[in-house]
């Protein structure tokens, strides 16, 4: 098992430093928790990175006083009594060299910029703190370095694991949240710090909603059963969707099955380096579309995941973002009759430098229990 205190983040410092060069800051005023764990590995509730060209400065607030000294190589750590943002723009703007610093407009509120800006010397609330006109760090998190993907693999494979224990409980009167609770209790005693998402286990008419989380709906004794389920290992996300049936399917139910797997294979196989996540999406949904299903198909084909569970890039149509080795998306095609059934079928897919390796491994033709 690879452990966090186990990643490069010298590396990934270094990565972004370049970018800030590339961008023309001097600095830049870190907020966002997913991004400050990527870059210093820090995995408390409550900090800010600073980081210039030369050096690197976390924020926290005493109750982190040794986790921070235990998790972060990369960065010199400071305990503040105040807030760790302010104290963050507050010490970039003290740095000799540093005439002005970006900052994510797209995770910081207005209210907050207020606040980092009333901090800083009157002669620098104007000038100093600056929007970046694209992100710096996203890019760097949606490609996966060697540690990430082996975690990502690692959490994708736990998943397998319950969804083949969840086959042998599965049973008709079982409530919803009966198969929820026991997928997530095995996730615990398997080792994730929790679940990605709330899980969703839709039953009978209820698979036919794309997000029906788990409620007292029993079981049928004939029907489509739909678990879309993921869990966190080491900070790292897994998903994957499985629908299985209850009893004996019938024809329609069987022929709208094999179209949902033919366009998941299908989105796939589409998967390589350089192609847009537009055309992933109608490699699937193309699939549908001839088998007269493309308007019960109501949601995109997938989504980029790592430390969230959604991240860029979107598999969708119009997308223009061009697939890169390391990227690590999912592929989760469905088909929703309201009042009737619906199907979703979901892979975890690794980009690699000559297609898409498939990291959530379990079976995938129709499973009758």
């Amino acid at each position: 098992m690879i452990y966090p205190q186990q990643v490069d983040h010298s590396r990934r410092i270094g990565l972004l430093r370049r970018r800030l060069t590339k961008a023309g800051l001097h600095g830049l005023l870190v907020t966002y928790l997913p991004d400050l764990r990527y870059l210093s590995g820090f995995t408390g509730s409550s900090a800010a990175l600073a980081v210039t060209r030369r050096s690197a400065r976390l924020f926290t607030d005493g109750r982190y006083k040794t986790q921070a000294a235990e998790e972060v190589t990369v960065a010199q750590i400071e305990i503040v009594a105040s807030s760790p943002a302010v104290a963050a723009a507050q010490w970039l703007a003290a740095q000799p060299g540093v005439e002005f610093a970006g900052f994510d407009p797209a995770q910081t509120t207005v209210a907050n910029l207020d606040r980092y800006r009333a901090a800083l010397p009157a002669r620098l609330r104007r000038s100093f703190l600056s929007a970046l006109a694209a992100p710096l760090v996203e890019p760097l998190r949606q490609v996966k370095d060697e540690d990430e993907l082996a975690l990502m693999s690692e959490a994708a494979l736990a998943g397998c694991n319950l969804f083949e224990h969840i086959l042998g409980f599965i049973r008709p009167g079982l409530k919803e949240f009966e198969v929820a609770a026991e997928l997530e209790h095995q996730a615990r005693l398997l080792g994730a710090e929790g679940m990605s998402f709330e899980t969703i286990v839709a039953a009978g008419a209820r698979s036919a909603l794309p997000h029906g989380h788990a409620t007292a709906a029993r079981l049928p004794r004939n029907g489509f059963v739909t678990l879309d389920f993921g869990v966190i290992l080491n900070g790292y996300c897994s998903d994957m969707t499985r629908t299985v049936h209850l009893g004996r399917p019938k024809a329609n139910e069987r022929r709208a099955y094999e179209a949902v797997l033919e366009a998941q294979e299908a989105g796939v196989a589409a998967v390589m380096p350089g192609v847009s996540c537009a055309e992933v999406d109608e490699a699937a949904r193309g699939v549908l579309r001839r088998a007269g299903l493309a308007e019960a198909f109501s949601h995109s084909t997938g989504h980029g995941l790592g430390l969230e569970i959604h991240e860029p890039p979107r598999i969708g149509a119009g997308q223009k973002t061009r697939l890169l080795p390391g990227m690590v998306i999912t592929i989760e095609p469905g088909v929703y009759l309201a009042g009737q059934f619906g199907i979703r079928i979901e892979d975890m897919v690794a980009v690699t430098r000559s297609g898409g390796q498939v990291l959530t491994p379990a079976p995938k033709a129709l499973i009758e229990l």
